[in-house]
């Protein structure tokens, strides 16, 4: 199962660039090529919105969290950065503070993304690598950032920015889904190989 988390939506729109384009709508775009993409090479897909609302980070963990053995990808696109570049974040969480837990030994909420954190750096690294390909310029390394949507996930989350809204023409931005798309497919792929029908 992928979750697909377009970020921002309704009043919150995110980045905004002076050509007009708005980051609340190019992730939404991103979001439902990837999910047809996905949905067609064999993969379960859910979208955290599939349209303009902008659910709290608790909905959007709340969708994620509803399904075992899911991936979570979340899609920004940043307001700077040089145009075409691609980045991808896992959670860090502050260095010396042990994971808490609940008296009932469950991990509170807010620290769901504790036990996922290094399969989360995994599939980050994954990501990176296969954006790197089609993105020229690329980090050939993930980075590890408190990126807030993610610390709520109880399941490997990512977070993929695409430099940038600041684009003379906004309709650009449609050149970047293609190779969006196939690299967070193969990435999941890689991360998850294929269970041959039958396997225990």
């Amino acid at each position: 199962m992928v979750v697909l988390d377009p970020g921002h939506g309704g009043t919150d729109t995110g980045a905004r660039g002076a050509g007009g384009a708005v980051e609340k709508d190019v992730v939404l775009n991103f979001a439902r090529i990837a999910r047809a993409e996905l949905e067609r090479q064999g993969f379960r897909v859910v979208m955290t919105r599939n349209d303009d609302s902008n659910p709290s980070y608790d909905e959007r963990a709340a969708i994620a969290n509803a399904h075992r053995d899911a991936v979570f990808v979340s899609l920004h696109v940043s307001s700077t950065g040089t145009s075409g570049n691609a980045r991808v974040y896992s959670y860090r969480f502050s260095t010396g503070v042990p994971a808490t837990s609940a008296s009932n030994g469950l991990v509170p909420w807010n620290e769901a993304q504790q036990p996922y954190t290094d399969a989360s750096h995994r599939l980050a690294d994954i990501l990176q690598l296969e954006l790197a390909q089609r993105f020229a310029g690329s980090p050939a390394v993930s980075t590890a950032a408190p990126v807030r949507e993610l610390r709520s996930i109880a399941a490997p989350a990512v977070a993929i920015e695409i430099s940038s809204v600041s684009v003379a023409d906004p309709n650009s931005l449609a050149a970047f889904a293609p190779p969006l798309v196939t690299a967070i497919a193969r990435g999941l792929t890689i991360y998850r190989p294929a269970i041959p029908i039958g396997a225990p």
